[in-house]
């Protein structure tokens, strides 16, 4: 609680008398914080600068300046430290990473384009809703599998993905950002979630997903491993067997999709 008034004191008097709305926006969010959020326990999610979060390593952390959401956990302001949820884990910053997410670093002061303060809170319910009736769900499983591509669409971007992590290697740091956002990471997120969906199935009773779910999953490890060894080739200029990069990939999809469709068409 004392961390946030801090916070809110800070914006007054750092922000510029003139600019009534910011003013404004800061003054709800943090009083939101202070007065609702922490002291109901529920879990605080805002918009930080990825360039100071440590579980981002390879990809955006001290390189370039992505939005992306964490839900805070705990935080100690003598310490400088916080615990922090982002994406599936579950991590820990301290020291300037600490004030940085919080836009405290004096040097962020003088931007005139840093992250506008952006803030919400999770409800959980008393006790959780009843699940879906399992037929319905199935019968959106299996129109969605009739969706998918004939062809294997890692595939697809093994025939290009040579040409186009040479040329990201000639732009700055921030374009491989937006390109493993809409490849690689893309990927690993969906595919855990649809491991995620037949692993809920099983717990419903629906048997056979087994063989599935375990390729979705081995399909976002692949995709998390293969978006690091990218920026590694990206920062090294170093292109060989990235196309081999791929294969573990586009195995997990083949196995993933033939056990699909054999078990939505039992």
């Amino acid at each position: 609680t004392k961390y946030f008034q801090l916070l809110l004191f800070v914006e007054i008097i750092f922000l510029k008398i003139e600019n009534t709305f910011l003013y404004i926006q800061i003054l709800v969010i943090c009083l939101l914080l202070l007065i609702l959020i922490l002291p109901c326990g529920r879990l605080c999610l805002i918009e930080v600068d990825g360039f100071h979060l440590p579980d981002t390593k390879g990809v955006s952390y001290r390189l370039t300046h992505p939005k992306t959401t964490i839900g805070i956990n705990r935080l100690d302001a003598g310490a400088r430290v916080m615990e922090y949820f982002h994406n599936d884990g579950f991590f820990r910053l301290e020291g300037d990473d600490c004030d940085g997410v919080l836009g405290l670093l004096p040097a962020q002061r003088a931007q005139s384009d840093r992250l506008f303060p952006y803030g919400e809170f999770v409800k959980f319910p008393e006790r959780p809703p009843p699940p879906p009736p399992r037929g319905p769900v199935l019968d959106m499983l299996a129109r969605h599998v009739k969706r998918a591509p004939s062809g294997n669409p890692i595939l697809a971007w093994r025939g290009v993905i040579d040409a186009q992590v040479r040329a990201l290697a000639e732009k700055p740091p921030g374009a491989f950002h937006h390109y493993a956002f809409n490849t690689a990471r893309q990927a690993g997120a969906n595919f855990a979630l649809l491991a995620a969906h037949l692993e809920w199935l099983r717990h419903q009773g629906a048997a056979g997903f087994e063989a599935a779910r375990e390729s979705a999953a081995a399909l976002s490890g692949a995709a998390k491993s293969a978006q690091f060894q990218l920026a590694r080739a990206v920062s090294r200029k170093r292109f060989d067997g990235l196309e081999a990069l791929l294969d573990p990939l586009a195995g997990h999809y083949e196995d993933m999709m033939r056990a699909l469709r054999s078990r939505l068409a039992d």
